[in-house]
């Protein structure tokens, strides 16, 4: 089992980064730098591998892999990071429960089907005898979206976390440790390309319209400090009116842009297409609907922070940490 202690040290940690200021210039910034995942593939690494950011803002962007949204927050808080691409919606609820001053811009990616738990082939296990999962060894990168999707998975079929031995582990390296024949995890959970990978020696309990009526919508956000935005307002609309542009672009034409995208996502085309295909890219006008940012959004965070439980204190306005404008001022770019 894992105690919410565990949880609340993390939160405990961004905490205390967050007093350590934002290290943000006076809106005059030379370069900034943006965090990522690798096998992640999304449109607007075609941009990042062909340079199209610097040359629509101005300034040098340095791109950081991440392996987990948690890190993301913590190098905002140090000032490290500046905006952080496709961040979890669980860790920016832990991060903002922790007093940090986030915002979300915009919405990355949708990905229903690309977030998910996999138990174990030789197991034999489906949701008709998913009980036989109690006592086993579950690898879960606490603190994300997949750490909720888990969460929201046992309760509906009837258990708890203290049902399980609970490690936490990124995805990466749960499906690296779930390949092994010695392994004794019995269920993994992550996504991207970390999920194909436990896919190939398990199989989700649940999936497609039944998962996401459990778990609700599975999405990533575009994050910042919400000193950087109010600093920088044209520099951040002219990274989300990029951003637009490569999702737009991927609509129209996905193939002339895979070998960018593959190439910085670190995954080779096959991968990249099996991964990217299972994503949904919404356009400025459907995010600024009242669907996504124009209340939805601040909706699902809200509910979503009320289904972490006791491991987190939510905040009483979700809506105050959804600021569409920098969004509408790239719609107008």
């Amino acid at each position: 089992m894992i105690s919410k202690r565990n949880l609340m040290g993390a939160v405990a940690g961004v905490a205390m980064l967050s007093g350590a200021g934002t290290a943000i210039a006076d809106g005059h910034l030379e370069e900034i730098t943006v965090a990522y995942f690798l096998e992640w593939p999304t449109p607007n690494q075609f941009a990042q591998a062909n340079g199209l950011y610097e040359e629509a803002l101005g300034v040098k962007v340095n791109w950081v892999s991440f392996d987990a949204g948690t890190a993301m927050s913590a190098a905002m808080a140090s000032g490290d990071v500046h905006i952080s691409y496709s961040q979890g919606v669980t860790p920016f609820l832990v991060a903002t429960a922790a007093g940090q001053d986030l915002q979300v811009v915009d919405v990355a990616v949708s990905y229903s089907d690309n977030d998910n738990c996999v138990v174990r082939s030789d197991l034999e296990i489906t949701k008709d005898n998913v009980m036989e999962l109690k006592g086993s060894k579950v690898a879960v990168p606490l603190g994300t979206a997949a750490h909720s999707g888990f969460l929201a998975q046992i309760a509906y079929f009837g258990m708890s976390e203290s049902d399980f031995n609970i490690v936490d582990m990124s995805p990466s390296d749960s499906a690296a440790a779930f390949g092994q024949p010695s392994t004794d995890l019995a269920m993994v959970c992550g996504w991207g390309g970390s999920l194909r990978t436990m896919k190939q020696h398990g199989n989700p309990i649940i999936e497609g319209a039944e998962k996401e009526s459990v778990v609700g919508k599975v999405f990533d956000v575009t994050s910042i400090p919400t000193a950087f935005g109010e600093e920088n307002p044209e520099l951040l609309a002219k990274f989300l009116a990029m951003t637009a542009k490569m999702n737009a672009m991927y609509a129209a034409d996905p193939s002339s842009m895979m070998e960018g995208i593959a190439q910085e996502a670190g995954m080779d085309m096959e991968g990249t297409t099996a991964v990217i295909g299972t994503f949904v890219f919404p356009d400025t006008a459907t995010q600024l609907s009242a669907e996504w940012m124009g209340g939805g959004v601040a909706e699902i965070l809200a509910n979503s922070a009320a289904g972490l439980g006791d491991k987190i204190t939510p905040l009483a306005d979700y809506s105050a940490v959804v600021n569409s404008s920098y969004l509408e001022a790239a719609s107008n770019m």
